[in-house]
């Protein structure tokens, strides 16, 4: 598949490991950082969805809004994403990306609206017999920053580039390679948030200011599963 993200915040916070260990399959090691894992809020537009080989669909079947929760992994020394719930509003991908990716999608309705460098997001989960969850946020775009450099905190949050799933309840494990150039990111600054998404999927409320990235626009490139 090929996509763009873009609009997108990385909204991320410490959390202690034994929380998130009940809720990742065993056979992915949890990645930490400066002696953390890490619980990561990530809402975003995409467009261009489309098989490789096919042309571009129009910006109004190929574009829309999604929001997921993750934290790092990895697996025989492959770092990558596992996400703990991705909401979209798009039916069609949601059946699709747990139909052929096993990945935990569910439908939300879904707002992006921006006055300069001002957005406001919000999403409100709508999937029957899901737990429900709702986030509504508004940042502020900052300047832009340099390239993370390997070993920082802004790499390890931001530069991922496979993401894991599972199918029956954990027994087969699976990763997906995902290419896209180094992220663009620049500094944000949150004026509001409400979200239920981490209590949604049995994570704690987090404490303290979250870490935030923001980035424009970026295009990725996303291979099949295979079983690792």
């Amino acid at each position: 598949m090929q996509q763009w993200w873009g609009k997108l915040l990385f909204i991320h916070w410490r959390v202690p490991i034994e929380a998130l260990r009940p809720l990742v399959p065993s056979r992915l090691e949890i990645d930490t950082f400066d002696g953390s894992a890490w619980i990561g809020l990530v809402p975003f537009t995409m467009w261009g969805v489309r098989p490789i080989f096919a042309p571009a669909p129009p910006r109004p079947v190929g574009a829309f809004h999604e929001l997921n929760v993750r934290t790092y992994v990895h697996a025989g020394g492959v770092p990558g994403v596992w996400f703990f719930s991705l909401d979209a509003a798009n039916r069609l991908a949601v059946w699709g990306a747990r139909r052929f990716y096993h990945l935990p999608y569910f439908n939300a309705r879904m707002t992006l609206r921006q006055d300069g460098e001002t957005i406001t997001y919000s999403s409100r989960r709508t999937h029957a017999e899901a737990p429900p969850a709702e986030f509504a946020a508004t940042w502020i775009i900052g300047d832009a920053l340099d390239e993370a450099p390997h070993g920082s905190p802004d790499f390890f949050l931001t530069e991922r580039y496979c993401l894991y799933s599972a199918a029956r309840r954990g027994e087969r494990l699976y990763r997906s390679r995902i290419f896209h150039q180094p992220w663009p990111l620049r500094r944000a600054s949150l004026t509001s948030l409400r979200s239920t998404m981490l209590e949604a999927v049995g994570l704690p409320t987090p404490n303290g200011e979250p870490l935030l990235h923001y980035a424009e626009a970026i295009k990725a490139d996303i291979w099949p599963l295979v079983a690792v």
